[in-house]
């Protein structure tokens, strides 16, 4: 079966959830959910129409803020706070444009957030900025992460407290242009059947400001342990998540140009993680940026469209849906209905 020009097994269950606008109010993407004080809260990036022209390293993506909003219960039903701006470029001191994808993780009562944008060359890092509670405001730190680069950070906290981030993303975010943690003096994109630019992994120190490691390419390979080529439309392209279900590591991603919404599993933080299948079929929009988080008992995929703004890719919508497993731990494929 073929949807989208894009080949799926014809034994994948298809199943179409209806899914939750979940803030109607403004444009905002790239949703990072997490449950602190037994309460849903969602980091996203906050779209505009900046008027810059459109081009394929993002340009039009001029974002310059996050905010952050919260879910009064069920995030299929529950009332959605939003608690105003709890970063502003302005006040980054290394900052230059563009804060894109972001997430929070909480370490001993403090809440650190991660996020992407661009120096004054233009060229993106990570930074991290603090706060005491959820609904920040956070304090940003005088200097991007050391040794960072590119966009799209996910912070994953494993059971026994350590901190990991997950990043990278390729054309606009700039993965094309390092190897092995430095900068190539011309980009370089892998074709055909050679290895794909992967995600990347490193963990945090214990405060959570820098790499204590140098960050490690995440490998995704099929069922017989080959790494999946650079033409595949299921590698990996951009908007990285980790979680965990039943002792097993679920890195899920966006496939960028093949506008699939994939997951892998392995055994560790690390991987390599094993190719499973696609978790969301393409939306209305260029990308499929997203996260994973259990409330109550239950799963949920946070996502966002353009189907509000009547397919404008810079002007996106959030959106909330349930996510199910079989009883192997599959996730099963989805179609997003509105609701």
């Amino acid at each position: 079966m073929k949807k989208n020009n894009i080949d799926i097994k014809n034994d994948t269950k298809i199943t179409a959830m209806k899914a939750r606008y979940l803030f109607d109010k403004d444009y905002m993407a790239d949703p990072s959910a997490h449950v602190f004080n037994g309460k849903v809260y969602v980091y996203p990036s906050h779209d505009w129409d900046s008027g810059a022209s459109f081009d394929d390293d993002g340009g039009h993506f001029e974002m310059k803020d996050y905010h952050v909003l919260s879910v009064d219960g069920d995030p299929m039903t529950g009332t959605v706070t939003d608690h105003g701006v709890i970063l502003d470029l302005k006040e980054i001191p290394w900052a230059g444009r563009q804060m894109w994808d972001n997430d929070v993780v909480e370490k001993d009562g403090k809440y650190y957030l991660i996020f992407s944008c661009k120096d004054k060359n233009d060229v993106f890092h990570l930074g991290v900025a603090v706060a005491d509670r959820p609904e920040g405001p956070f304090r940003p730190q005088p200097d991007p992460i050391r040794g960072s680069y590119s966009i799209d950070p996910a912070v994953f906290k494993d059971d026994d407290g350590k901190v990991y981030v997950y990043f990278g993303g390729i054309w606009g975010g700039q993965l094309q242009w390092y190897k092995d943690n430095k900068a190539l003096k011309n980009e370089y994109l892998p074709s055909g059947k050679e290895n794909p630019l992967p995600s990347r992994v490193a963990r945090l120190t214990d405060d959570c400001l820098q790499f204590d490691e140098e960050p490690k390419a995440v490998i995704i390979v099929d069922e017989y342990g080959n790494i999946l080529p650079a033409d595949s439309p299921y590698r990996f392209f951009e908007a990285s998540w980790m979680h965990k279900y039943n002792g097993k590591y679920y890195f899920s991603y966006s496939t960028g140009d093949t506008h699939l919404l994939c997951y892998a599993v392995g055994d560790n933080p690390y991987g390599p993680f094993v190719y499973k299948g696609v978790i969301l079929e393409p939306v209305v929009g260029w990308t499929t940026h997203h996260s994973i988080v259990e409330y109550n008992g239950r799963w949920y995929l946070f996502h966002h469209d353009c189907v509000p703004s009547d397919g404008v890719t810079w002007l996106r919508s959030l959106k909330v849906m349930p996510l199910e497993y079989d009883e192997n731990g599959n996730i099963i494929t989805m179609k997003s209905e509105n609701d």
